[in-house]
């Protein structure tokens, strides 16, 4: 799961994004609504999360025109208002979900897991593959009904590789995808992680290297 954190308090951003990457959500910033709509029009994202009150457009006009979008992020808006009045205005602006500050970030997770479980193209929750089970609520993989022990980036390059169809995705799709907009683009990190997954998955190997092209899973 890719992550925007749209929240003009610095502080509690950087915390959000900390927190997120230990759950393995790979999280960028953006500090108002000018910058907000620059990163949603340049990456892909699963959730957006939004802070109403922020400079530039605020929370309720970044919902809308994502609403707006064929293919769009969920949106969980932050707010300090709890009246009812104000998060159905929320909800109306086109939110999915609605948290109040202050929060717990167990929380915020669950929220962010439980909207990821239904995207936009109706992703199921489980994936199985070549006799791969990935189990996304759970966050558990199984091969041929033997447990697997993922690392939490190992999970989420699975994740984009086993909801792919049987496409190829490239390196730098799984870079945008599993990674954050901090990822040095010549970094051999995918590379790595691709070769302890498939030693963890075990033989024969279902990753199948696409030379030139990238990865994809061997049905």
């Amino acid at each position: 799961m890719r992550v925007l954190i749209v929240e003009d308090e610095l502080y509690l951003a950087e915390a959000i994004r900390d927190g997120l990457r230990l759950e393995a959500i790979a999280a960028d910033i953006a500090g108002d609504g000018d910058m907000a709509l620059e990163q949603l029009s340049i990456n892909s994202y699963d959730v957006v999360v939004l802070d109403r009150d922020i400079p530039g457009p605020n929370g309720d006009a970044i919902a809308r025109h994502l609403a707006g979008e064929a293919e769009s992020p969920r949106v969980l808006m932050l707010t300090a208002a709890d009246r009812l009045d104000d998060k159905a205005t929320g909800f109306e602006s086109g939110a999915d979900d609605y948290l109040t500050k202050p929060f717990a970030l167990r929380e915020l997770v669950l929220r962010l897991r439980a909207l990821g479980r239904r995207p936009a193209a109706g992703t199921p929750p489980i994936v199985e593959v070549a006799g791969v089970r990935l189990d996304r609520f759970r966050r558990e993989v199984f091969r041929d009904g033997r447990y697997v022990a993922l690392t939490r980036k190992q999970f989420a390059v699975l994740d984009v590789l086993m909801t792919a169809g049987g496409g190829v995705v490239s390196a730098e799709d799984l870079l945008e995808r599993a990674w954050d907009e901090n990822a040095d683009p010549f970094t051999n990190a995918v590379r790595i992680t691709i070769s302890t997954l498939r030693k963890r998955l075990g033989e024969p190997w279902v990753i199948e290297t696409v030379p030139g092209v990238g990865y994809r899973m061997s049905t």
